[in-house]
């Protein structure tokens, strides 16, 4: 499982609604009070549109980068020894790119080391510099490390104990394409205070990702909040130690109709206390969602709402779900 936060909202637009709370209360044949209400209402709106514009933003700044997940054009499983990687067919790795030689040289799998082996001549490199012979690091130990052919990037990724090598296309079409995305319209209406309740232990959940493997995920506890009248309950995940979020996975009456099939994601700040802030107009698609070469995991069962949360993004019309 890996990050894919938004932005928080600014300084500037938490001094905006101050002032805006602040300011005296216009009425018209309404009480102060209910004009003092209708005032804060229109002005806690205005700011959480300003800080979701910015975070809409952000994102779409990351997705479209160099390392966002619109650059994704392959991923292949290592085996044990050799595996030889190239555009022809008489490899074990094959990826059909312009960017890459016939052959450019093998991944060797020994245990769970990885070395990879350049076929002289094949034009891969390391940090500008061509390789010869290069130990890899995998995601897994944090920065991967990756190695260039032409627009292509490539590196080791671990899931669920498997190695595999994740390709990035910078001249992807869907990179160069990308239309942007699509959203509910933004409301207060779906940010909570929400209740935490710590687990004591920390659980441990069982996650299945979209290819069937399973990963275990330490949860500390879940967020409990209320809407329609009941309480709606979801569990949360700590992806790595000192993290200053936790991440939740869910599902709702939308999935597979108006937003992607599978569920989307959300990260909500450290929980002050017992209370949480849980902003689904910052819910979002999974990587999954956008293209075919993710490891996206899935929602676990007691996070799949029988509720409607129409808040956050749409599906992604440039996405798997979208096409033939």
């Amino acid at each position: 499982m890996h990050r894919d936060q938004g932005a928080r909202v600014g300084a500037a637009a938490v001094i905006g609604l101050a002032t805006m709370l602040l300011a005296p209360c216009a009425h018209s044949g309404a009480s102060p009070a209910q004009a003092c209400a209708a005032t804060a209402g229109a002005a806690d709106l205005q700011a959480e549109r300003a800080g979701i514009d910015a975070w809409r933003a952000e994102r779409v700044g990351r997705l479209t980068s160099d390392t966002g997940w619109l650059t994704l054009a392959g991923l292949l499983w290592l085996k044990q020894g050799e595996n030889s990687f190239g555009r022809a067919s008489s490899n074990a790795l094959i990826l059909d790119n312009a960017s890459l030689a016939d052959t450019a040289g093998s991944f060797v799998l020994s245990g769970r080391q990885v070395r990879f082996i350049a076929r002289s001549g094949a034009g891969v490199t390391h940090d500008g510099r061509a390789v010869t012979s290069l130990d890899l690091a995998s995601d897994a130990e944090g920065e991967p490390t990756v190695l260039a052919s032409g627009a292509l990037r490539f590196f080791v990724i671990e899931r669920a104990g498997n190695l595999g090598v994740r390709v990035r296309d910078l001249d992807n079409p869907h990179r160069r394409n990308f239309s942007g995305l699509a959203y509910f319209p933004v409301s207060t209406e779906w940010v909570f205070n929400a209740r935490f309740e710590p687990y004591e232990p920390a659980h441990q959940l069982q996650i299945v990702n979209i290819l069937g493997m399973e990963e275990e995920a330490h949860s500390p506890g879940a967020v409990v909040f209320t809407k329609n009248g009941r309480e709606w309950r979801l569990d949360t995940v700590l992806e790595t130690p000192g993290d200053k979020e936790l991440f939740i996975m869910f599902a709702d009456t939308t999935s597979g109709h108006e937003t992607y099939g599978a569920g989307r994601f959300l990260y909500i700040a450290l929980p002050q206390g017992q209370t949480a802030l849980v902003d689904f107009n910052k819910a979002f698609n999974p990587p999954c969602a956008l293209n075919d070469f993710a490891t996206c995991p899935l929602p676990p069962s007691q996070n799949r709402l029988k509720l409607r949360v129409d808040a956050g993004e749409k599906k992604y019309a440039g996405g798997p779900e979208h096409r033939s």
